[in-house]
């Protein structure tokens, strides 16, 4: 290890820059930010040149770049045909149709534990034979400790009912989401829910109307007032929406534990079947017996839609997923994945000083990582088996996912891969970044400053240019 670490260490010793490029310089002083917010390492993969370093061992808020390290490390340790899944059971075997009990839904880190997928659960089901359930709905979050991370947690933001927000459990059912989809009239705002849910009444008549563009509906969005009645929810909408203007929005705003027993219900008496009263949320007993499954997307399937997206929740599930794997005891799951990327590091010579780790997405204050850390991380990744499957993670330069907008015409377009990552106060990019010669550059930049969001980006894109004029 010390070896491997001596090694990095003389990589990144050639250029310890104390000046930036000139085109970069020049977007930092047209963005009025100063050079200071920057850290950086830049080098040929084969380190056929001295790194062009800024702030290279300087722990920064990473913002989604962070996604970087939890795919990496799930590729290796999970493996890529690694899969969730989730099932139905029952204390014991059906008889002559019957469970007499009650209908067991256990949920194994399902990516894919969407609405039609759990249609087909209870089919699967139905068609067995099965009609009556004399019990109620039994849901086992049971592989997380807790099962509810989000229960009691202080939402990141003002905006906890957008997906971007979803603290995952071990059943993802639609991503803890249910759509709602809102239609301008000319008097006011319509609005319904898809699935409509029984015991669920959405009343939109605070809502006015604005004149904004229909892409920027959530502008005035307000979060809605929910109260219980009876065994349901009446919700109230509030804020504007754009006249004209008809949007359909995933939204976290029911209970989803009330959600997925009253989609089960729902779901399971449209298909014949009836059901008991009584739904809790409580592990499986021993011994219980399976009676169909749902199985999710292999992990470098999943981490493809992940990654170009940028997707939080399911990043959250896979980081979860290390620590479950790995859990010894009573031990918390978050604690058990840091463990396991931590031991990570290390197993590839990575100094793990001054990482910080939270949910494994970025979308945190606290998570930390330097320009150096992370670029031993790509150069591990591209040791790896699993190198081809990380790379085709990767959104392409003006392209396709989160970089479909940006870098759409210049040297790097259709060429580079790289993660992005975006705070209020933070924002990267790392990844890979072929110069004029077509040899790739582990590229990594972080700038951390409070208007990194509203100002950053060029800054970084005027580096990827850089790097992809050199020769």
């Amino acid at each position: 290890m010390r070896v491997a670490l001596l090694a990095a260490a003389l990589l990144l010793a050639g250029c310890a820059t104390t000046s930036v490029p000139d085109p970069v310089q020049a977007a930092l002083d047209k963005a009025g930010l100063p050079a200071r917010s920057l850290g950086y390492v830049l080098q040929p993969l084969d380190g056929s040149r001295p790194a062009v370093t800024r702030r290279a061992d300087d722990a920064m808020s990473p913002g989604s770049t962070m996604k970087l390290v939890t795919a990496t490390v799930a590729l290796d340790k999970l493996g890529i045909n690694h899969r969730g899944r989730t099932e139905l059971l029952a204390a014991a075997a059906p008889v002559n149709g019957v469970i007499d009990g009650a209908l067991i839904l256990r949920g194994v880190a399902d990516p894919d534990l969407d609405w039609p997928a759990l249609w087909w659960l209870l089919r699967q089901l139905r068609e067995s034979g099965v009609r009556e359930i004399r019990g109620g709905l039994v849901v086992d979050r049971a592989l997380f400790n807790p099962t509810r991370f989000d229960v009691g947690l202080p939402p990141f933001d003002d905006a906890p009912e957008f997906g971007y927000n979803v603290i995952p459990d071990a059943l993802h059912l639609n991503g803890s989401l249910l759509d709602y989809e809102l239609q301008a009239t000319p008097t006011g705002v319509s609005v319904r829910t898809l699935p409509a849910l029984p015991g669920l009444t959405v009343d939109a008549s605070a809502m006015t109307l604005s004149t904004r563009l229909c892409k920027d509906w959530d502008e005035d969005w307000k979060r809605a007032a929910m109260q219980p009645v009876g065994d349901g929810w009446a919700l109230k909408l509030q804020g504007a929406f754009p006249a004209g203007c008809r949007q359909r929005a995933a939204l976290q705003i029911v209970d989803r534990q009330w959600l997925v027993a009253r989609a089960v219900r729902q779901f399971w008496a449209e298909l014949g079947g009836t059901m008991g009263a009584g739904d809790v949320e409580a592990a499986a007993p021993a011994g219980a017996v399976v009676l169909a499954t749902h199985r999710g997307r292999p992990l470098a399937e999943v981490l493809r839609g992940v990654m170009k997206s940028s997707d939080n929740a399911l990043t959250r599930l896979i980081y979860l997923q290390l620590g479950a794997q790995a859990a010894q005891g009573g031990e918390p799951t978050l604690a058990a994945s840091e463990r396991v990327v931590r031991g990570w590091f290390q197993a590839q010579g990575l100094d793990d000083r001054g990482l910080v780790l939270d949910n494994g997405s970025g979308l945190s204050r606290s998570e930390r990582i330097s320009p150096a850390q992370l670029a031993g991380l790509l150069r591990a990744g591209q040791r790896g088996a699993q190198a081809p499957e990380l790379l085709a993670t990767l959104p392409i330069a003006g392209l396709d996912g989160t970089l479909s907008r940006r870098l759409k015409d210049g040297p790097a377009t259709g060429a580079a891969r790289l993660k992005t990552g975006t705070l209020r106060d933070a924002v990267g990019l790392a990844g890979f970044v072929p110069d004029a010669n077509g040899k790739p550059w582990v590229f990594v930049a972080l700038l951390n400053d409070p208007q990194a969001a509203a100002k950053g980006r060029p800054v970084l894109d005027a580096l990827v240019n850089w790097v992809a004029t050199q020769r």
